[in-house]
């Protein structure tokens, strides 16, 4: 069985948006390897789509670092599962699950032989923390007060208790810390 594994960033004061967060060249480098060790990734509609504007090439020359390269290959290449019910098609090594599947279906991905399934966003990660199907969390914590949200699992309802796992400390003063949910063990 494959594990799902969820990863964002997120500032101190909990803001998730993208925009919030200044990349570094070895958050990338540790994003890339986190990527690469995944199987297919999961994304929502929003995601997907923020995700492929980014991230999709080719790009013009110079529109981003070449640091940022490695990265942009690696999720360019990724399979990818879309979760969307308003989406008639998807593309980007793409294929789509609706919502009325998403229980069977992400139950199905994790029974498949594999190293793991990648899941970003934050409101498919709301659902799939409520059903319990989430084995690992990843929260890249910035060094920054952004102010603003939105913030990770607005909704809840009921707590999920972690277990850290492990922990990375980056140049820039940013924390990766890995999280499990208490009693599953370390994927």
């Amino acid at each position: 069985m494959r594990p799902l594994r969820y990863a964002i960033n997120v500032t101190l004061d909990g803001c998730v948006d993208h925009r919030s967060v200044v990349p570094t060249e070895d958050m990338h480098r540790f994003a890339q390897a986190n990527i690469a060790r995944a199987d297919a990734l999961l994304f929502g509609r929003v995601t997907y789509q923020m995700m492929e504007e980014g991230w999709r090439r080719p790009v013009p020359a110079g529109a981003r670092p070449e640091w940022m390269e490695p990265f942009a290959a690696t999720i360019d290449a990724a399979k990818k599962y879309v979760v969307s019910n308003t989406l008639d098609e998807v593309d980007w090594n793409a294929e789509l699950v609706r919502g009325d599947d998403l229980e069977s279906t992400v139950r199905r991905l994790k029974e498949e032989p594999g190293e793991g399934l990648y899941l970003g966003g934050v409101t498919l990660p709301l659902v799939l923390a409520e059903l319990g199907l989430i084995d690992e969390y990843e929260f890249m914590v910035q060094p920054r007060l952004a102010g603003y949200g939105p913030t990770l699992f607005a909704g809840l309802s009921a707590p999920v208790d972690l277990e850290l796992v492990g922990r990375r400390e980056f140049d820039s003063g940013a924390v990766a810390l890995r999280y499990v949910p208490r009693g599953h063990g370390t994927p």
